[in-house]
């Protein structure tokens, strides 16, 4: 069995830093979840994120895409249409954002007072 030591886990050359650096992007877990009911086209993911540029959402989906994550399919259409899915490795990421989804509800305000509190500090 593999150590789950820090030390061991995230060392340069662990898969598991690799892992970490890919979803620990600002907004991967984001376009993941917004991906998990189904394909999306690009501008549906646009207003399911809330706040994403559509030059970051296409980075995010590339990176996504590079790392095996999320499928892109292009149709042969007039006008063309692209769609976004999870692949069979992004559907495993789902049960661990639902977990970390419901972590945030549970403790977001105390985030964000223990945020204020420091800002306030600072002044």
């Amino acid at each position: 069995m593999t150590s789950l030591k820090a030390g061991n886990v995230f060392l340069a050359d662990c898969p598991a830093r690799t892992a970490i650096e890919v979803i620990a992007n600002k907004w991967s877990v984001v376009v993941l979840f917004a991906l998990s009911e189904g394909p999306k086209r690009h501008g549906e993911v646009v207003a399911l994120t809330g706040g994403i540029s559509r030059k970051v959402l296409t980075e995010t989906l590339r990176k996504l895409q590079a790392n095996g994550l999320v499928s892109r399919q292009a149709y042969a259409e007039a006008p063309p249409r692209v769609e976004y899915a999870l692949t069979p490795l992004g559907e495993t990421l789902q049960e661990p954002i639902r977990m970390l989804t419901a972590w945030a509800r549970e403790n977001g305000e105390a985030l964000v007072d223990c945020q204020e509190a420091q800002a306030a500090d600072l002044v």
